[in-house]
């Protein structure tokens, strides 16, 4: 018989959770039409129930449609959520749902159906749970993660605003707590095989103290604690591991698999730069309120597991996982079609300088698919009629340009020699476009310099597609393609541009209002709530980062043409990258060469997707056509919130712009007047 108390205790912990689990599933449900009108008559959305239940809005939809029904601790909580807004029908019964029993599923943000903000105030501090003065009921942890801080002892606090007092004294039994509280995450797919998210446990700089954990890493080089640190130490004796990584800002700890359950835990250490570096610049906040702003961005994206883009490039992973259930007889798993689940070697021109396939590759023959870094001198006309500059900014731009793109999933590159042009195929192609006229107001879509091509080039199926749209005559010479394809990053977008649309309606931008209203919003942000700008830059950069990813470099110094680890994920497509920002790149082409069939202004620099325009005035209303109800026209550079719409970068005068050129600056780089 063993005598290991710390095995028994998780024994009896997994127990009590299985007997939990065994009672959430018998709580009684109205039926499914009066789950509706409950829902109606409270005037409450499937989405926010959804978001307060932590769980999806067609979850909703099924369960009032008794298509499906809610499980395990989800059960429990919507079972108390109809409860309590059928008390509210009743003046009489009009009183909160009595608190539920520690063995009970936890409470949720639904309890308080409308709040005016994103972080209500909270003045409440639940007993601990080994209280015996019987005068409260314990908080019950809720939620995909929780943030500890600590003042005469830890305190954890709740994505609903809740908090909880805890006895643990050292990391082993904070984990340990972790482990048996039910903080999870739900999967973001369910065509996948893989488990629900980790919890993620935040330390504050005074939580990371009292756990005994350095103010700082020494070792700044690979940014983790060293292996003979007494916490680490303390974590192997019993019985956790670290990932390779180790234990750095964002460690991953974890229990060898038992009974089929693998038992981790995310770590996020505020003290060490985790939310205020990489991609994160999350400013200082209360724990309650960076429990909330952290809660928002879990269930708009992911529960947070590294930087930005770490975060970006694992919703791609999450929303389109690399198996799946297997459909033969027998169970199991099976590689996704859908996802990546395949480490490919590029196509030789795709290959990143620092690769090995780079090795004696002339210059000429590496595709340059990039953004464009271009500007012109004003001509005597415009300088005389316009006496200012505008930037225009695109919206998530290439995220927006990911959207419904066929990329290649899972096939190697088929070299072609002398292939016909396909649309349809993504690729690689060999082609020469020198034969192109092209207007020099415009940059040429077909370089990241906005100069015309000197001679035959590599180029995405997007670029040659575009000049098949210009009819310009496409005659490729080889080309290396993909014959397995997929929309791998539409799902990816649309959960990105949900995520930045409901954080610009919190911050009081919304979609379909007159251009005017919308700069005079946009005017107002900078002095909007910080916890709330903090969130809309995180998602912004959780974009633009998972795209980054896709071709990440050699973090380390390393010898010319050696791989690096990236190179052997399934993710690491620098193909797909450059087919973004090809399809990003030629859409600002489009628009800009509309504008100028439309308006007679043309572009004077583009500085990826930060256009700048002469104009009369200081506005961008000077520079865009007011359109149908104020709202811009269709197929041209327009101002809104929506992805792919524009916002006013800055203004500046006409001669500063020539400065810059003469000094040979890109102005499109400093247009924006510093804050």
């Amino acid at each position: 018989m063993r005598e290991d108390h710390g095995y028994e205790a998780e024994l009896f912990a997994r127990v009590d959770e299985l007997l939990a689990d065994l009672s959430a599933q018998r709580t009684p449900l109205p039926p499914p039409r009066e789950r509706t009108r409950l829902r109606k008559a409270a005037g409450l959305s499937p989405a926010q129930i959804a978001a307060a239940l932590g769980c999806q809005a067609e979850d909703i939809t099924a369960w009032e449609a008794r298509t499906r029904e809610p499980i395990g601790i989800h059960r429990a909580a919507y079972a108390r959520l109809l409860e309590g807004l059928k008390a509210l029908e009743r003046p009489e019964l009009n009183q909160p749902p009595a608190r539920p029993t520690p063995a009970a599923p936890p409470a949720t943000a639904a309890d308080q159906p409308e709040q005016p903000t994103l972080f209500p105030a909270t003045d409440h501090m639940p007993s601990s749970p080994r209280s015996k003065t019987g005068s409260a009921q314990p908080a019950i942890p809720t939620g995909p993660l929780a943030v500890i801080d600590h003042t005469d002892t830890l305190v954890a606090h709740f994505t609903n605003g809740s908090q909880l007092r805890l006895e643990a004294d050292d990391l082993v039994s904070l984990l340990q707590w972790t482990l048996r509280s039910g903080l999870r995450g739900d999967k973001l797919s369910k065509q996948g095989l893989e488990r629900d998210c980790d919890p993620l446990i935040v330390l504050t700089p005074a939580a990371s103290a009292a756990l005994h954990l350095p103010v700082a890493l020494d070792d700044r080089t690979r940014l983790r604690l060293a292996d003979s640190h007494p916490v680490i130490i303390q974590l192997r004796q019993a019985g956790f591991s670290l990932t390779q990584r180790g234990f750095g800002p964002w460690p991953s700890v974890f229990r060898p698999v038992r009974n089929n359950r693998r038992a981790s835990v995310q770590l996020a250490v505020t003290a060490w730069g985790a939310l205020s570096q990489d991609g994160w610049n999350l400013p200082p906040l209360p724990p309650a309120d960076l429990a909330r702003v952290l809660g928002a961005y879990t269930n708009r994206l992911l529960t947070p597991r590294g930087s930005t883009a770490v975060c970006g490039v694992e919703l791609m992973t999450a929303l389109r996982p690399p198996t799946r259930p297997r459909r033969a007889p027998g169970g199991g798993g099976e590689p996704n079609p859908r996802g990546l689940h395949t480490v490919l070697e590029p196509a030789p021109p795709e290959a990143p300088d620092a690769h090995p396939l780079a090795r004696g590759r002339l210059p000429e023959q590496a595709m340059e698919e990039e953004a464009w870094d271009w500007s012109r001198p004003p001509s005597q006309q415009e300088t005389a009629e316009f006496p200012h500059v505008v930037g225009l900014d695109t919206n998530l731009a290439f995220a927006v340009a990911s959207s419904g793109l066929a990329v290649g999933l899972n096939s190697p590159p088929r070299h072609a020699l002398a292939p016909a042009f396909d649309d349809k195929i993504p690729g690689a192609w060999y082609c020469d476009l020198t034969h192109a006229e092209l207007d020099p107001r415009l940059p040429s879509p077909f370089t990241a310099t906005g100069q015309t091509p000197t001679g035959p080039g590599w180029y995405t199926t997007p670029t040659l597609a575009y000049a098949q749209e210009l009819e310009i005559e496409v005659r490729p010479i080889e080309a290396y393609l993909r014959d397995e394809t997929g929309p791998y990053l539409t799902s990816w977008y649309e959960r990105i541009r949900d995520a930045y649309l409901a954080t610009m309606a919190d911050l009081g931008v919304h979609v379909k209002v007159p251009q005017a209203d919308y700069l005079a919003a946009m005017k107002t942000l900078a002095a909007a709530d910080p916890a709330l700008l903090g969130l809309l830059a995180a998602i912004k950069a959780t974009a633009k980062g998972g795209l980054g990813k896709l071709r990440e470099g050699p973090r380390d110094i390393t010898a010319p043409y050696t791989r690096w680890p990236a190179l052997n994920k399934p993710t690491w497509r620098p193909d797909i990258r450059a087919a973004v920002v090809s399809r990003a790149r030629v859409t600002l082409h489009r628009k800009i060469r509309k504008m100028a069939e439309g308006t007679g202004r043309y572009p004077l620099a583009v500085l990826s997707d930060c256009v700048l325009y002469p104009a009369h005035a200081p506005t961008a209303l000077d520079v865009v056509p007011p359109g149908p109800e104020q709202q811009g026209v269709s197929g041209l550079l327009r101002l809104g919130v929506n992805p792919g719409f524009a916002k006013e970068e800055g203004t500046q005068s006409m001669s500063w712009y020539q400065q810059q050129y003469d000094e040979g600056i890109n102005p499109a780089r400093y247009v924006k007047a510093p804050a």
